[in-house]
């Protein structure tokens, strides 16, 4: 491992562009002292952002252009090659940094990824993969969307993946791993989920538990859940959602007499707990699995802190040798 981690940042992409990623920039310096920032945007505009702060691990990288959340994948990938979101990514493959995030339009961010990194050897389309929270921590649930129909070699390739990930950033030894499914029963499911129950359970550097359905997401039964990127990006769509749900039925609850503010003020610790364990900025930082290098997507509209959850799930992902870690699973899945 490099005793620096040099992490390139999209400035320019997202929802928010510069308010965002350059507060998230300031604060993980201060947070993460073995980290260095290739900030890569317009240069002017990132001058003018950055506070009277300390400046000896920034780097600014000038782009002219800018990736759109509204662009085409391909009209980006053709037209776009001087965007912030492209330069990061060059200097990527070209080993000048180690890891990118960035907020912007992640069809383009998948498109660029393949076409300048590549894919890992053995593996045939890439996986997005992120934290959601479980009783008692967090699990990895992937593809959220890179893959709308994926076959079963890929949801196998996808488990790899996810296993690799967890036993490096998290430190779990034998990550357990599950296929989301519509029932945990062998006869349910597709042929396609069918297909890669068997190709998992055969391989031996698994651990691999079988089926799980959408209400045992948050369960903790599993590290690693696995499904197509149509199955997989509805789940989290319908989580986040339904979370936002809880919390405005809750604030309109609190609100609607004295007495229910008098109830409120006395849960309010409570209530704060239960927002943490909710608040999707915490498992901001959704990765890009599969890509010759480290590439970490904050969601588009995330915050400053959101921003920064993404920062370190870059950091951690290049300390933990992640690459290295799928390159061996995928060594030893070949050798069988």
């Amino acid at each position: 491992m490099a005793s620096r981690i040099r992490i390139a940042i999209d400035c320019m992409g997202g929802d928010f562009g510069l308010r965002v990623s350059i507060p998230a920039a300031v604060i993980s310096l201060s947070q993460f002292s073995d980290i260095d920032l290739t900030l890569v945007g317009d240069q002017s505009a990132i001058e003018s952002a950055l506070p009277n702060a300390e400046r000896s691990r920034l780097t600014i990288v000038h782009a002219p252009d800018v990736v759109e959340m509204s662009d085409k994948p391909s009209h980006a990938l053709r037209k776009k090659s001087q965007s912030s979101m492209r330069l990061a990514i060059d200097l990527l493959q070209q080993k000048q940094v180690d890891a990118v995030v960035s907020a912007g339009n992640t069809g383009a961010l998948m498109a660029m990824g393949c076409y300048v990194l590549k894919t890992l050897p053995g593996i045939d389309r890439p996986a997005i993969c992120s934290a959601v929270p479980s009783t008692t921590g967090h699990s990895y649930l992937l593809d959220l969307g890179a893959n709308v129909d994926s076959s079963a070699q890929h949801l196998h390739q996808f488990a790899v993946m996810g296993s690799a990930l967890a036993c490096a950033v998290d430190g779990i030894e034998r990550p357990r791993v599950a296929l989301l499914n519509i029932g945990e029963e062998a006869i349910k499911g597709n042929e396609q989920v069918k297909l890669a129950d068997t190709l998992i359970q055969a391989n031996q550097q698994l651990s691999y538990i079988g089926f799980i359905e959408g209400d045992g997401l948050f369960a903790a039964n599993a590290d690693v859940i696995v499904a197509d990127g149509f199955v997989g990006n509805v789940a989290l769509k319908a989580c986040e959602g339904t979370a936002g749900y809880i919390s405005a039925i809750l604030n309109d609850s609190f609100k609607a007499s004295l007495l229910s503010r008098l109830a409120g003020f006395f849960a309010l610790p409570v209530l704060k707990r239960i927002y943490q364990k909710l608040d999707p900025e915490q498992y901001n930082g959704a990765s890009f699995l599969g890509l010759q290098g480290v590439v970490v997507k904050s969601h588009g509209s995330s915050n400053v802190k959101g921003f920064v959850h993404a920062i370190e799930q870059a950091r951690l992902e290049v300390s933990s040798n992640m690459l290295d870690m799928i390159d061996q699973q995928l060594a030893a899945l070949s050798e069988n």
